[in-house]
């Protein structure tokens, strides 16, 4: 298998053994850090950093909570809000066609943070599944985590 240099990943390996703390728990502490571009009263939204697509978000209640049921009527409000303003964004600066909004609810069902329930929203467009990651396992990103997260902020 051929191999693609990310250095940048280091840091999130590293931390990930050091911190066992929860991501989304310390994403609003460190916002321009982890890449949180909605700050909302029970929810935050943040860009993937291992995103599928460019522009891969996720929004999160600021508890830490796993499952949906445990959340109060006026965090889900929240929450939702802050998709439908993630969408707005996204579209303002990326135009898809598309998205795919998915919730993973514990780890048989693929969630790779299982504690603290989140919404992954992906952007999509015509064409974007291509013949890298069938044959070489590779995805391609075109844009920065940095420069989008710039463009997010200031919408």
């Amino acid at each position: 298998m051929d191999r693609i240099w990310a250095p940048w990943r280091i840091n999130y390996i590293r931390v990930k053994r050091k911190n066992k703390k929860c991501i989304f728990c310390n994403a609003g502490k460190f916002p321009k850090k982890n890449y949180v571009f909605i700050n909302n009263r029970y929810s935050l939204a943040m860009l993937n950093l291992y995103p599928y697509n460019n522009g891969h978000s996720m929004v999160f209640p600021r508890r830490h909570i796993d499952k949906i049921s445990s959340l109060k009527e006026e965090e889900i409000l929240d929450i939702f809000k802050t998709v439908n303003e993630t969408i707005y964004k996204l579209n303002k600066i990326l135009n898809p066609e598309g998205y795919n909004l998915g919730i993973n609810i514990s780890d048989i069902a693929g969630a790779g943070i299982k504690k603290h329930l989140h919404i992954h929203i992906v952007p999509r467009w015509k064409g974007d599944t291509n013949f890298m990651p069938v044959l070489y396992d590779t995805k391609i990103i075109s844009q920065s985590l940095d420069e989008l997260f710039l463009k997010l902020k200031k919408i």
